[in-house]
């Protein structure tokens, strides 16, 4: 898709797509430095979501990448670091 920066908002709505929202947890709080477990999402559900970040933001996660970014912090940051900025080739 684009390769505009990934951001907490895009995070939340991919976690929402593709796990859902455990009940008792609030994403809209601030959850930057949240552990992914506490936030109800285990090993299969950051499988999908980097599936889902993949396919829209274009870039390659690789395994590593997922188990060892244990927060959305994390996650955003290890995105970032992948994505080609605008008008960069």
């Amino acid at each position: 898709m684009s390769a505009h920066e990934f951001t907490v908002d895009d995070l939340k709505r991919i976690l929402r797509e593709g796990a859902g929202a455990d009940e008792g947890v609030d994403l809209d709080g601030d959850i930057l430095d949240t552990d992914f477990e506490s936030l109800g999402y285990e090993s299969l559900a950051m499988l999908e979501t980097g599936g889902r970040i993949e396919r829209e933001f274009a870039v390659t996660l690789d395994d590593d990448t997922l188990t060892e970014a244990r927060t959305p912090r994390a996650l955003i940051d290890a995105v970032n670091g992948l994505l080609v900025p605008s008008g960069a080739a």
